[in-house]
């Protein structure tokens, strides 16, 4: 039986992606504020784009944290070629980049691939 390796692989690309989108909240320049700066809890922004294949490898990654700490960190993503403002202004230049923010300020940040445990390190600087 022959398959298509590379028709697989995007398969499972796209579900990676439309399940963390079910589990993590979309965010853009426009509430950008709203939704990381203000809020209570502390909150790791993803930045991230489609093309990127790091990124897609987080996506899994990040879904399960988000399930795990969701009562305690706050995982937000957010499309850098759709919100290059809010990237820009973070000082993204490469992707992936998470940046954990409490009371409205970055107080960690990873650039590049972390893994769980380099994500879950950074998270755990949220916690009090």
């Amino acid at each position: 039986m022959h398959f298509n390796l590379r028709w697989l692989l995007t398969q499972l690309i796209l579900k990676s992606i439309l399940k963390l989108a079910m589990a993590t909240t979309n965010i853009t320049d426009v509430n950008f504020e709203e939704q990381v700066i203000k809020n209570k809890l502390p909150v790791l922004v993803d930045f991230w784009a489609t093309w990127c294949g790091p990124c897609l490898m987080a996506a899994p990654i990040l879904e399960e944290l988000s399930e795990a700490y969701k009562d305690k960190v706050l995982i937000m993503k957010l499309d850098v070629d759709a919100n290059p403002a809010t990237s820009s202004k973070y000082g993204v230049m490469s992707i992936p980049t998470t940046v954990l923010f409490k009371d409205g300020k970055e107080i960690g940040r990873h650039t590049g691939f972390a893994g769980k445990q380099g994500f879950e390190e950074l998270m755990m600087k949220g916690g009090d």
